[in-house]
Formats: C-alpha cells, structure tokens, sequence
C-alpha cells in the first residue's frame, strides 16, 4: 500500500471530523489528494531565512515573495509576522504583499506568529488575551489565501500543568480559526514544546482537526543545555504535521548539512505520509543567506532523488 493510499484510508476511517470542525471544511495543508508522478514534497522558504537582510533594509517584506521567486525559483512561501509585526490590520499594506506575491505566481502558506502573549498563561485574563491577540493574524492569514497561522505553546508551571493550559489557549484559539478555514499550527520552539512527546500530548488534548504541529528539525532545546532527539521528535510530532520546517545552519563540502542527518530526517517526514512543501529555514552565519537557502534547497532536491529512487 502506498504512503498516498495509507494516508487516505487512515483519514476515512478515524473520527477526526467529528472532532468539532468539518474535515472537508479545511485547507489542504497536507497534500492529501497528490497524484501518482508528484513529486514526494515540494520545497518553499520561510521569511526568517533572510531576517538579516529584512532587518537592514535590503529587503522589502513585501517584496519578499517575487524576490524567492526569482532569487529561489520557489512557488510557495511561508511568511514571519517579524518585519511587520504592526502591520496585521493595515489593509493597505498586507493588500500589497498579497497581491505582489499573487502576481509572481507565489503560494502564500502560512504567517509565522511570535510576540502576541503566552496561550498557555496561568492568568486566565493574560492567557484570554494572548488568545484575543492571534485574531488578527488569522483573518490577515485568510485574506492573504494562507492555510494556517504558525505560533508557539509557551506556558508555565509543572509539566501536566502547562499541557492543559497550553492546550486550553490553542483550543481556543483553533476554534476562532476554524470560523475563517485556518489552521493553528505549533512548532517546536524550546521548553517543553521541544519535547515531541509532551507537544503530542497537547495534540490529543486539543483534539481538533485544524491544530496541528509544524515540525522543525532544529528546534530541540529544552533549556538548562539539555537536548531533545531530533529524530525521536519529529517521528513524534509528524502524525499531526500540516507544515515542515527544514531547519539548516552549516554545510560540509558535499552539501550536507552538518547537524541534521537530512536522508533520514526527511525519509521521516515522507514515511509519515507527509508530501506538502517542505519550508527551508536557513539560520547559519557561516554562507550569506542567499547561499544558505540555495544550498539547503540543492540538499532537499537531492534527498528527494535519492528517496524517489
């Protein structure tokens, strides 16, 4: 049975629609309807490769998606609300981002989302806030065709503690989204959401078809210098997956990324039955951000040969 045929039959056959939102209702964040001959994943760059270069002004945010276009030859970005973290509600502004990057011929998959409060506070009013403050994002994720809003399950207090708070804000949270066809989609970025198990569990707790995880290869650290495996929790977070982050920072001479093993990182993904874009997320300092992404790019098409084989 293909990974294709297993996705489907295991879609059909669980209660996930039934979990309070319609699944027919959602984006494809997924590539749930690929078609023999696709490729395995396709390839797309997330706006915080290239933060430098939007930080000193050599890029314009809205030019970002025609500059991957041309720079990357990419037809899907994911964008970090970062260099126009004010900008949510200025129709004007995201107008024209949406509309350079409709006129590239771009893909516009996700916004990235950091700053806006804790979802899992312990104050109830704080963690209502946080929870309020994401509106915004998700009706500027909707007006700009995106399929979900990426944001973190910051929390505190005891490990079962911040699981249920945490998953309290998202449910929330993911219910507003479901209004407007969003997904709410975690990352793993440090303390307790880099740990796969504990991010799963949240997962479950929620138990809504539109939150899910966005897995990064990178983000495993737990504080205190401790480190979670990398490979153990992607394996644990690729079950609710509706993007991939293909984190890179160092290249050795035959192009691989030094800290990630990507053959086996990305036979993961696949295995799981994941063949949506896969989002480079170029962090080194060793290659200009150009090169960086162009080499993680080669990287990801060259494992994508090599699986396909």
């Amino acid at each position: 049975m293909s990974s294709h045929t297993h996705r489907r039959e295991f879609l059909r056959t669980t209660g996930v629609a039934a979990a309070g939102v319609g699944l027919a209702s959602l984006p494809l964040a997924r590539g749930l309807a690929a078609e023999e001959g696709e490729p395995l994943y396709k390839v797309s760059v997330a706006e915080y490769s290239l933060h430098r270069m939007l930080r000193a002004g050599e890029l314009d945010p809205r030019d970002y998606a025609p500059f991957c276009k041309e720079t990357f030859d990419v037809d899907a970005v994911e964008y970090w609300m970062g260099p126009f973290s004010d900008k949510a509600q200025d129709a004007a502004y995201m107008g024209e981002m949406h509309s350079k990057a409709v006129d590239a011929g771009v893909k516009e998959l996700l916004i990235m989302i950091d700053g806006e409060g804790a979802l899992g506070d312990p104050e109830e009013a704080k963690r209502k806030q946080a929870v309020e403050n994401h509106y915004k994002w998700v009706e500027a994720a909707k007006k700009m065709g995106c399929h979900s809003i990426r944001v973190n399950a910051q929390s505190s207090g005891d490990r079962e503690e911040q699981r249920k708070l945490a998953a309290d804000g998202l449910r929330r949270l993911s219910e507003f989204a479901a209004g407007h066809n969003i997904n709410v989609i975690v990352e793993n970025h440090g303390g307790l959401s880099s740990d796969g198990e504990w991010l799963a569990s949240v997962m479950k707790t929620v138990d809504l078809p539109n939150c899910g995880t966005l897995p990064d290869f990178g983000n495993f650290r737990l504080g205190r210098g401790e480190m979670y495996d990398r490979y153990k929790g992607v394996s644990e977070l690729m079950p609710f997956a509706k993007a991939v982050s293909a984190k890179s920072h160092d290249f050795d001479e035959q192009g691989n990324e030094v800290h990630t093993d990507y053959h086996r990182m990305m036979k993961i993904v696949v295995d799981a039955g994941y063949d949506g874009y896969v989002g480079i997320e170029y962090e080194g300092s060793k290659v200009p951000e150009v090169e960086g992404v162009l080499l993680t790019k080669r990287l990801l098409e060259r494992v994508r040969e090599e699986l396909s084989a």
